[in-house]
């Protein structure tokens, strides 16, 4: 049996006073506490709800058990503390079900203790108990010790219960993740299990892969609160509602901070496997070192290599054929001239253009072009040999290294 309150302190001449004045002073109690209930409410807007009188009957009923208990304990020594604590367990659960701190409950308590041992201490010299009654320092030193362990209860209750519903939100999301990640998920089941989870189905999303660059495995990403982030998985990613809203891809990239992370192209809610099929396929080439993984990875910023890379046996019997002229120089001039042939195609044969992207003089981008034209001959204008040059190229340089002399 546990007890709030120890007064064993006391000479047993005062033990018994005390007892006495508790009898005297109980039928106060419910005064005294609608006083300190309507107090609360009246400085503490979160408490103050006219249009529900029961929220007002229960913040009465909670300061009643406060006072109530220890003018109890003032008079029985075997009274036993269990039932109160248990209630005010309760309670701070209720407050954190309610989504308020405990700063809320801490200032109610302190306001309720304030007015409950000045209404106690009044009564008591009016019945005359004053000079015996209280050793008010004495009582006074438990009535805060009451109050602090109370409060320690409380939070106790609060914090059991956020942990709870924490847990129970993100088992919620974790299967609302794994649903949305079948190739086609139902949309009624989707519907109901988006609003299980508290999350507003948007027009579109993103996948977004991930692989840990160098951090704790248990570093988590820092995204906005509708991310749903998928740790669980074998393969851990994120789906981003609206991924291309104002500010997204910059709340991706600081929040992604630690991870290399390639996200996958805007989808609707019914094919995000397939988004994050193309963001992996990214972050793979990133792995491998075909792509920078120093930024976010745009999957759709790559597309033809991530076409190109899919089929590379295809890639380098496309490259054996139409690079073949390539092979007719030495190696390093190979690299260079491939390099020079895909910004000619890209930016139209403009050697001015060409320049200014590879830091050379326009003079050596031409002599380039001639070096070019010779090995490749006429068939370098025609667009549909542009068109392949360009996929190959981009897919070659990409996958193969540098050359040595």
């Amino acid at each position: 049996m546990s007890r709030l309150v120890d007064f064993s302190g006391l000479a047993a001449e005062q033990r018994r006073r005390l007892a006495d004045a508790a009898d005297e002073l109980r039928p106060y109690v419910p005064a005294i506490a609608g006083e300190a209930a309507e107090s609360i409410r009246r400085e503490i807007p979160q408490y103050g709800r006219p249009h529900d009188p029961r929220y007002g009957q229960a913040v009465s009923k909670a300061v009643e058990e406060l006072i109530g208990h220890f003018i109890d304990l003032m008079g029985e020594r075997d009274v036993s503390s269990d039932e109160v604590l248990a209630y005010f367990r309760e309670l701070g659960a209720g407050e954190a079900r309610e989504g308020r701190s405990l700063d809320v409950w801490q200032a109610s308590v302190r306001i309720g203790a304030g007015i409950a041992i000045g209404r106690l201490t009044e009564q008591a010299e009016k019945l005359g108990l004053g000079g015996n009654v209280s050793e008010v320092g004495y009582i006074a030193r438990e009535v805060f010790a009451y109050t602090d362990r109370i409060a320690e209860v409380v939070g106790e209750g609060h914090a059991e219960a956020q942990a709870r519903a924490e847990g129970e939100r993100e088992g919620r999301r974790r299967r609302l993740i794994d649903l949305l990640l079948t190739d086609e998920p139902d949309a009624g089941e989707l519907r109901e299990a988006a609003g299980r989870a508290g999350w507003a189905l948007p027009q579109t999303v993103a996948a977004v892969a991930l692989a840990l660059s160098g951090r704790d495995p248990a570093h988590r990403p820092a995204l906005p609160p509708d991310a749903l982030v998928g740790l669980h998985l074998e393969e851990p990613c994120v789906i981003m509602p609206d991924p291309e809203g104002p500010g997204r891809r910059h709340q991706l990239e600081t929040g992604l901070d630690g991870w290399v992370a390639a996200v996958g192209p805007a989808v609707g809610t019914d094919r995000v496997a397939r988004s994050l099929r193309w963001a992996r396929r990214a972050l793979g080439l990133a792995t491998e070192g075909v792509i920078g993984d120093d930024k976010l990875i745009v999957a759709t910023e790559h597309m033809p290599l991530l076409v190109m890379t899919g089929e590379r046996d295809l890639v380098a019997l496309v490259a054996d054929r139409r690079l073949a002229p390539l092979r007719k120089v030495r190696p390093a001039l190979r690299r260079v001239l491939a390099e020079t042939l895909l910004a000619l195609i890209e930016c139209r044969f403009n050697a001015t253009v060409v320049a200014t992207r590879l830091s050379l003089h326009a003079q050596t981008v031409r002599y380039r072009l001639r070096k070019l034209e010779d090995l490749f001959g006429p068939v370098l204008h025609e667009p549909a040999v542009q068109l392949e040059l360009h996929m190959v190229l981009r897919a070659w340089l990409a996958m193969t290294p540098d050359e040595a002399e």
